[in-house]
């Protein structure tokens, strides 16, 4: 019996060695096929088609049109993507100091960093260089264009630069640019501290450490952390900030993926710097990834109060692979869940809607509860939920068109040369006139169209009837003032929005901090809650 029972055994074994074997060499021979299809095709297109095709920009438009039904994290390097994510990750680089947009104009500055070579030959954002070291920019791809700013330190670079309908030019000189993702950190009142961390880059929780060390030496007892808009970077960097308000020996993430070696267990492996000081932690719908790591291990220990909005949902692992010539592959591995168990994930790319592009959330299917260290509930499913929500107006579909464009950019550009002087940061408010003043730049403003003016405008110009222009006029002028009804249901957000640009071009984003400091209603929240500490306490307990 026991024989019989044995050779059963071996003979299952058998078979399932033998499928997985044959899965296994069907899966690997349909990837040889399709490549070998795909070379035959290139070799024919490049042989025989009419007109010369550039391989590099062939292959790289299909590699990206083959990865973009996969999920938006998952992207192909070339040489230069490999280089500029070098930069992201490390957070220094040699270049001009500044933050840029790519056109087919040239390369206009976006911020200009207080202190560096751009900001000391005195450029300011909304300079468009046209030409470098001779060299027009001029319809150049991105790729071409971002090459130009860096390079080696203590190189030379003329620009020629357009501004406001003149035209200058301007020596410049590249030098090692250090991105601090803890760009402002200071005391809000005698014993409340604020530090902001932008991105978790390679220096952020070493950067993070020497800010809360600071406002300690100040007196710090309190601490309002501020993780909004920080749309993540390193998993490691995650738990080592973690870990400063976290005891040893606590997990932090759970990764799992197909792959067993990536599936992992992360845990505090450090001695805190402090597991008592009350901290809220701020996130909003910008706060993504490694913010959510923080922030939901944190809200998962009990440890913080969460506060603001609904972080983004981006419960997905990247890690980069080496390809071939120096390119890069960077895919998602697996997800990751907090202490809890919970993943935050919000969108499941894995079911878009073939037909309609459409990508459900998870939240659709309904979402899962999950208790906390000291028993408060909270939920799977579509990113960290803060304990204290700071409501703002619901987004129309115009704002958040708007909110894509550089309307708001390009207007803060022309306020900037139009009022020579404003109050300062601490105190400078956007007024009503200033937002009427907005809603007329909008009407001569070319980069903001929602998808009624683009429809209504492709309409006409396909039209075959062109003595209708009486009646695209009034059709046209009607769509402007339903956009202007649309974005104005979100003024709250739109203000806050020109008052940091606006403050910007005068202050750097240091005068944006000071600004948030004095007059930001959800800091205002956060130092008021923790003023009351009985509250505090009692939200943690979750009563």
């Amino acid at each position: 019996m026991k024989f019989n029972l044995s050779k059963q055994i071996i003979l299952v074994l058998l078979v399932a060695t033998i499928f997985l074997t044959f899965s296994f060499k069907s899966k690997f021979f349909e990837v040889a096929k399709q490549i070998e299809i795909y070379n035959s095709l290139f070799k024919e297109l490049n042989m025989y088609y009419v007109d010369e095709i550039n391989p590099a920009e062939f292959t790289n438009k299909a590699i990206k049109n083959t990865l973009k039904e996969l999920d938006p994290y998952t992207s192909f390097y070339n040489e230069q993507d490999v280089e500029e994510a070098k930069i992201r990750r490390e957070g220094e680089y040699a270049g001009i100091g500044a933050a840029v947009y790519y056109t087919h104009r040239g390369i206009q500055i976006s911020e200009i960093f207080k202190g560096f070579s751009g900001d000391k030959a005195d450029l300011k954002a909304g300079d468009l260089i046209i030409s470098i070291d001779g060299q027009s920019l001029k319809n150049m791809e991105r790729d071409q264009l971002s090459m130009f700013l860096k390079g080696t330190p203590n190189t030379k670079l003329f620009v020629e630069i357009e501004r406001q309908g003149d035209t200058i030019t301007k020596e410049l000189k590249r030098e090692k640019v250090v991105v601090n993702p803890v760009p402002f950190y200071e005391m809000i009142d005698e014993e409340t501290g604020y530090i902001t961390l932008t991105r978790f880059n390679n220096k952020a929780s070493s950067e993070m450490k020497k800010a809360f060390k600071a406002l300690k030496k100040k007196g710090m007892k309190k601490l309002v952390f501020d993780l909004r808009s920080n749309p993540g970077g390193s998993l490691m960097e995650s738990i080592n900030i973690s870990n400063f308000f976290i005891p040893k020996g606590k997990i932090i993430v759970t990764t799992k993926a197909k792959i067993k070696k990536w599936s992992n267990t992360y845990k505090t492996s450090n001695e805190p710097l402090d597991l008592e000081i009350p901290m809220v932690v701020l996130v909003n719908g910008r706060s993504a990834s490694a913010s959510e790591i923080v922030s939901g291990s944190l809200q998962d220990y009990d440890r913080a109060v969460i506060m603001g909005q609904r972080s983004f949902g981006k419960g997905l692992v990247q890690r980069q692979k080496e390809l071939t010539y120096g390119t890069q592959l960077k895919l998602t591995i697996s997800k990751y869940y907090t202490p809890s168990g919970r993943c935050i994930q919000e969108l499941d790319y894995t079911n878009r809607d073939a037909k309609t592009g459409k990508i459900p959330k998870f939240s659709d299917t309904g979402i899962n509860e999950f208790k906390t260290e000291n028993g408060r509930t909270v939920y799977d499913g579509g990113g960290v939920l803060p304990d204290v929500e700071i409501k703002t107006s619901t987004r129309t579909e115009a704002t958040k068109k708007l909110l894509s464009s550089k309307a708001i950019f390009d207007f803060a550009t022309d306020y900037f040369y139009q009022n020579s002087q404003i109050a300062i940061a601490e105190n400078y408010e956007l007024t009503p006139g200033d937002f009427k003043n907005f809603t007329k730049f909008l009407e001569t403003d070319t980069t903001f169209v929602t998808a009624q003016e683009s429809l209504f405008k492709k309409a006409y110009i396909a039209a075959e009837n062109k003595n209708i222009l009486k009646e695209y006029e009034k059709i046209k002028e009607k769509l402007f003032e339903d956009k202007i009804s649309e974005i104005s249901k979100n003024q709250d957000i739109i203000n806050y929005l020109l008052e940091e640009e606006i403050l910007e071009k005068y202050y750097y984003k240091e005068g944006v901090y000071k600004h948030h400091l004095k007059r930001d209603k959800t800091i205002f929240e956060a130092v008021k809650l923790l003023k009351n500490l009985e509250k505090y306490n009692q939200i943690l307990l979750g009563k």
